[in-house]
């Protein structure tokens, strides 16, 4: 394939019409040499080459698209296009089957190989939160740029949480670029695009997002990536279908382990009796991937209780390895909070996980 200047108006519009996916997009230019010659191409030589449904479709687009107007609306809003043969087309992402031929972009596309996809459920708890934060902080310490759906939930706290730390984050949407979604999040977006990183999208202006989109948008977040991270997820989780295109992709899959009590533990569970790497740590992030462990600003998080019931918790441990059990009934917590709050100390690192039930601190 090839993309010059004066082909780009086509590549887009051609790119936006219903039906026309990244394969059979490759296929059209393949056989038509530009996007020009596709999109200019007369109704008796489309239908020979297109199916009945698709060539409707196409010549019912082409009549009502005005590719004008179209490039006017991207350079008004401020968009960057960036096609499949440009040289800062992110490269991992053109590895992969169905790579898309059209990127939009808001703000400024990181060029750092080194990225992290993070995700995970919608409805995020307090320990979903906490590890998330912890995890994301310390892979932004250590160079990653972090790659997310901008959707409520994990999504958007891994976003949050890189911004705050100075981060660079690019944010995938299931719809056009000019649509931000959810609403909730377009603040977010702004400030994503003001200066830490871009929002970037392969659906065309003005197109909403859509529950069919979002497996596409996955494939993209995973595809940009060294791996993909989940940190608390439903055993239905969209993450999953994300850590299905990762696999797929042959890129690393990454799971947080959470209280056995919770159902959003169940995606990160399934993921790891499936092969993916158990998560407790950045440095767990950083072997996996062959990284060394001891760059400059790889922190793991503070020593220190956040909680009473943490601090509980670590008074219990003074005098050597306990029984969860036993925890439960010196502390008096309910064995569900007690089993949350041991994974998310293992996780900070406050605590180790000796088997069999028993639990230590690691002073």
């Amino acid at each position: 394939m090839r993309a010059v200047n004066h082909d780009l108006p086509y590549y887009l519009a051609l790119a936006a019409v219903p039906g026309i996916g990244p394969t059979r997009f490759k296929v059209l230019l393949k056989h038509f040499q530009t996007a020009e010659n596709v999109w200019k191409a007369s109704d008796k030589t489309l239908d020979k080459i297109l199916t009945p449904s698709l060539f409707n479709q196409f010549t019912q687009f082409r009549q009502s698209f005005n590719v004008d107007k179209y490039l006017e609306k991207i350079e008004k809003s401020k968009i960057n296009v960036v096609t499949i043969d440009e040289e800062n087309y992110p490269k991992r992402l053109k590895e992969i089957d169905q790579a898309p031929p059209v990127l939009y972009v808001k703000g400024a596309l990181p060029i750092n190989e080194k990225a992290l996809a993070v995700v995970g459920t919608r409805k995020i708890t307090g320990y979903g939160r906490q590890a998330t934060e912890i995890l994301v902080r310390d892979l932004v310490a250590a160079g990653f740029t972090i790659v997310s759906g901008l959707a409520f939930g994990v999504d958007s706290h891994a976003h949050r949480v890189t911004v705050g730390n100075g981060g660079e984050t690019i944010a995938v949407l299931g719809g056009g670029v000019d649509v931000v979604y959810p609403r909730e999040n377009e603040a977010l977006a702004r400030e994503i695009e003001e200066g830490f990183g871009a929002v970037i999208s392969e659906f065309p202006l003005g197109m909403q997002s859509v529950p069919g989109n979002f497996p596409a948008r996955n494939r993209i977040i995973s595809g940009l990536s060294l791996g993909v991270l989940v940190t608390e997820a439903g055993e239905d989780s969209g993450s999953l279908i994300t850590a299905d295109f990762a696999a797929e992709q042959g890129r690393e899959v990454f799971a947080v382990p959470g209280p056995i009590f919770s159902s959003l533990s169940k995606g990160p569970s399934q993921l790891i009796k499936q092969g993916a790497k158990l998560v407790t740590n950045v440095e767990d992030i950083l072997e996996e991937l062959n990284l060394d462990s001891t760059l400059p600003g790889v922190e793991r998080a503070a020593f220190k209780a956040d909680s009473k019931e943490e601090q509980a918790i670590l008074d219990l441990l003074k005098g050597g390895p306990v029984h969860v059990d036993e925890l439960a009934r010196a502390s008096k917590l309910p064995a569900a909070k007690v089993g949350s709050l041991l994974s998310l100390m293992e996780l900070k690192g406050q605590i180790k996980n000796l088997g069999q039930n028993k639990y230590s601190s690691t002073r």
